[in-house]
């Protein structure tokens, strides 16, 4: 079964340290994803990719928000696009560990993050959701995102780990839903 993001209850967050003591925060606005899920109750049966418009970017500053859509980072005018495609979903615990490859500037790594099913419902207009919250880390430099000034005491401007949070909700894609049911009506029809 296809599934689609809902970008009303969908976040792409992501934190890192300033300076070593504050934390700024920010998100991506404009993000996709192409997934199939064949049981809504069991995450280790999906696949698929999530893309991300990487000018969506904003921390709620508009200069640090061009900074980081510069050549100095996300370059966002050569490099549209952050992928990452999943490759494995497996038990872990109380959670999954999912494993998928995530691009950034042409340059793909494997990532590795903690997802946390939320469960499925149906919406008050019959439709199926699936929603869960998809957190882990990675090291900025990994991808080419190199950029930093040393501090005089020591440390970065900006830390190199980077904190990631997606907090999702899926619904199943109409036409997949549609298609089942002729499908099933045309096999009742035959029998």
């Amino acid at each position: 079964m296809t599934w689609s993001l809902d970008p009303h209850h969908t976040s792409v967050a992501f934190s890192a340290k300033h300076l070593g003591v504050a934390t700024v925060r920010g998100s991506f606005t404009q993000v996709t994803a192409s997934l199939e899920l064949n049981d809504p109750n069991d995450p280790t049966t999906g696949g698929g990719s999530i893309t991300i418009q990487s000018a969506s970017i904003t921390t709620g500053s508009e200069q640090r928000d061009g900074h980081l859509k510069s050549p100095d980072f996300l370059d966002v005018e050569k490099y549209p696009e952050i992928v990452f495609t999943l490759k494995s979903i497996a038990p872990d615990g109380d959670h999954f560990r999912v494993v998928g490859d995530l691009t950034i500037r042409d340059v793909t790594k494997e990532l590795a993050l903690d997802y946390e099913h939320s469960g499925v419902v149906v919406d008050p207009f019959g439709n199926t959701k699936v929603g869960g919250t998809l957190t882990g880390t990675l090291n900025r430099s990994d991808w080419g995102l190199s950029w930093n000034v040393p501090l005089g005491g020591g440390g970065f401007l900006v830390s190199e780990k980077v904190k990631l949070e997606v907090d999702g909700e899926l619904g199943e894609d109409k036409p997949a839903v549609e298609e089942a049911a002729t499908a099933e009506a045309a096999a009742g029809a035959t029998a």
